[in-house]
């Protein structure tokens, strides 16, 4: 089933695969700058995880998580020199309740997207950014992620044990704040060990913090057709912003399809693609596009 585009192209089909890859995300930032991108799942009410009493934790509502948008997760991911990320899903990722281990994923149907890194000179995965205040971060969790560079930034404020303990187990640890990881120095480092595209995959918190500081270029939003309800839930933003975060609609995709559930009925999937673009001080981004 392709996409209908909606946005800049009305009425234009495109296929799914490749849709998100086509942007070259990883080209966009010239030398010295980097482009930091976002991506939710949600329903049309808004929630993008809900509490689960089994796990005792906020978990993607398994009705809208779908493989469609699945795919289009892992083209942003593959396009990404670092993906920013918690210590939550370390934490997840230790217990083995996360969503899955970092993409690029190693699964036969992501295979051309591992090819595409490979074409494009770019390692067999992103490195990885973990955000964190009190670095409460596992070993047994940074040991599955041993093929790629970690590093960890944190604020002034972090327990001088856990910075120590964690660059005993070869971690890079870097202070990025004062209180908190302040998004402008957290910009900085990354533009200091040469990213040029870094993809933010953590939650609501650290969203905001990067909007609050203007440090996010572009916004994917994946609203799934669903209403979902419920008191206890998390939306793609928490706390207070100084001033709005203007943005700008960059594409828009219908995806009218059906999937399968976990008991094997097909039921029809409706769910809108969009991609926007953060406007600072009324301007997007500046592009400097390589050759």
């Amino acid at each position: 089933m392709h996409l209908l585009e909606l946005y800049p192209k009305a009425q234009q089909q495109c296929g799914l695969q490749g849709c998100y890859l086509a942007l070259a995300l990883h080209r966009q930032a010239a030398v010295g700058e980097v482009l930091i991108y976002a991506n939710y799942i949600a329903s049309v009410d808004g929630r993008i995880s809900v509490w689960n009493d089994a796990s005792g934790e906020y978990v993607v509502p398994d009705a809208i998580a779908n493989p469609r948008d699945w795919r289009l997760y892992q083209e942003l991911a593959a396009q990404a020199d670092v993906m920013l990320t918690s210590a939550r899903y370390f934490r997840q990722l230790a217990t083995g309740t996360a969503q899955d281990l970092l993409p690029v994923g190693m699964q036969a149907e992501y295979a051309d997207l591992g090819a595409w890194r490979k074409e494009q000179g770019m390692a067999s995965q992103p490195d990885v950014v973990v955000i964190s205040r009190s670095l409460d971060i596992p070993a047994a969790a940074l040991e599955k992620v041993q093929d790629r560079r970690v590093m960890v930034c944190t604020s002034e404020a972090a327990p001088e044990r856990q910075i120590s303990r964690l660059e005993s187990l070869g971690v890079d640890v870097v202070i990025a704040g004062k209180q908190r990881v302040e998004g402008i120095a957290l910009q900085q480092s990354l533009v200091a060990r040469g990213y040029r595209s870094a993809y933010m995959i953590a939650g609501p918190e650290v969203h905001r913090t990067l909007l609050a500081d203007k440090v996010l270029n572009r916004l994917f939003l994946t609203t799934n057709f669903q209403l979902l309800g419920g008191n206890a839930f998390h939306t793609i933003l928490s706390g207070a912003l100084v001033e709005p975060a203007p943005m700008q609609l960059r594409s828009l995709y219908l995806d009218q399809s059906d999937q399968t559930d976990q008991s094997g009925h097909s039921k029809p999937l409706g769910q809108l693609f969009a991609q926007y673009v953060l406007m600072t001080n009324g301007r997007e981004f500046s592009v400097g596009m390589e050759g």
